[in-house]
């Protein structure tokens, strides 16, 4: 599973210049009950963003190559995982009555696989990044028996009690701690050993069997779910950057037999028709082009050619659709569509509504999100000479 280290250069016992290199392991905390949170169930095994909260820790680890081994601690009524867990490498040890008791069932794993360095991470903290993980790796390789990171305290702190300030506490050298925590393994273990219990984390317990543990940079996206906003902003962190692309769309169709035409799903009645190898809906086709353009898919034609006879005559929701499902299939959102349909004739205004609410249905959006409106072009060009309707469209996707 592991890819071998990138910290060659120590020993066993953390000290330069010798060729024996340490074997670095990652310990995931994962046996709590973690109700506070809701959803019915242990925190871990909730959905974020497609997946269970845990398994966004166990792929960053995963994707390290620096980490030798990666083991996971599950409640024992979760321990009908195990199998699956170790089907993908992992390594499974049974949680205990607290926290570090849990932790401990992991350290005796891993020391008995030969790990000589462990970073222990909570499964509540689903937005760690590769860099803090490295951070915390370099003051190992530098020789510290410990290290985790954290974020000084910038805010005034009080003493409250029956909802009233009681106090006030300087922070000066506050922090607040994150995960994960690196240590080493076999010092950890004794320092477990000797501690009588009640830590607040393995940093506790590192420090009262006289350790020394280097602060290394936190990260402000590295939150610790505890309640159900939590998990909006998780998601949030974990979504990234947010892509958002705008699309036009602009199509023209000439007049000639008919009765009506086809204008963003409605038919309206009019003296003429509009010429097209479809119903030339020159709205739909507006929007439909300018959603292929945020996506730079190319437009209509490249996707339904008017050179196939099966396209002839055909309703242009289907284009529409198409395009739509094509922007979800790719992780986006569809956002709003602006149509502006270009004509002396006919009146759009009486109809709009109708439109917004066919365009909406075909997009799978709701119907404030489309807006269609009309203008003339003051009786000039070919629209204004009554041969022909245009349309110009604007898309807006984001990422999902």
């Amino acid at each position: 599973m592991r890819h071998g280290n990138a910290y060659t250069g120590l020993t066993d016992t953390g000290l330069p210049g010798t060729s024996q290199p340490m074997t670095i392991a990652a310990l995931i905390v994962a046996a709590g009950r973690g109700l506070r949170a809701g959803g019915g169930m242990p925190k871990q095994w909730r959905n974020l963003r497609g997946k269970a909260m845990v398994e966004h820790c166990l792929a960053v680890f995963a994707a390290s190559p620096a980490i030798d081994r990666i083991a996971l601690v599950l409640h024992p009524d979760d321990m009908d995982r195990q199998a699956a867990f170790e089907d993908r490498g992992f390594l499974v040890a049974p949680g205990g009555a607290d926290r570090a008791a849990s932790v401990r069932s992991g350290l005796d794993l891993l020391a008995g696989v030969g790990a000589t360095r462990v970073l222990i991470h909570d499964a509540a903290r689903p937005c760690v990044r590769p860099a803090t993980i490295e951070a915390v790796l370099d003051a190992l390789a530098r020789g510290a028996s410990g290290a985790a990171p954290a974020l000084a305290v910038t805010d005034a702190l009080w003493s409250g009690e029956d909802g009233r300030v009681t106090g006030t506490r300087d922070r000066a050298g506050l922090y607040r701690a994150q995960t994960p925590q690196g240590f080493d393994l076999a010092a950890l273990r004794d320092a477990h050993a000797a501690h009588p219990g009640g830590a607040a984390d393995d940093v506790e317990v590192a420090l009262a069997h006289g350790l020394e543990v280097a602060i290394v940079p936190g990260d402000e996206a590295n939150i610790k779910v505890t309640v159900e906003e939590d998990f909006t902003r998780a998601d949030s962190i974990l979504r990234g950057e947010m892509d958002v692309r705008l699309g036009n769309g602009f199509d023209v169709h000439a007049f000639g037999p008919g009765d009506h035409v086809t204008l963003c799903g409605v038919r309206v009645p009019h003296g003429q028709g509009l010429v097209g190898h479809s119903d030339a809906d020159v709205g739909m086709h507006a929007v439909t082009d300018a959603i292929y353009g945020a996506l730079a898919q190319g437009d209509i034609g490249r996707h339904f050619p008017p050179s196939d006879p099966q396209w002839k005559g055909a309703d242009s929701l289907i284009f529409l659709r198409h395009a739509a499902e094509l922007a979800r299939a790719m992780g986006f959102r569809l956002t709003n569509v602006d149509c502006t349909l270009i004509c002396e004739a006919p009146k759009i205004a009486p109809h709009a509504g109708a439109m917004c609410a066919a365009m909406a249905a075909g997009l799978g959006i709701e119907v404030a999100r489309v807006s269609v409106k009309a203008t003339t072009s003051e009786r000039l060009g070919f629209t204004g000479r009554g041969e022909g309707i245009a349309a110009l469209a604007t898309a807006t996707l984001v990422s999902a």
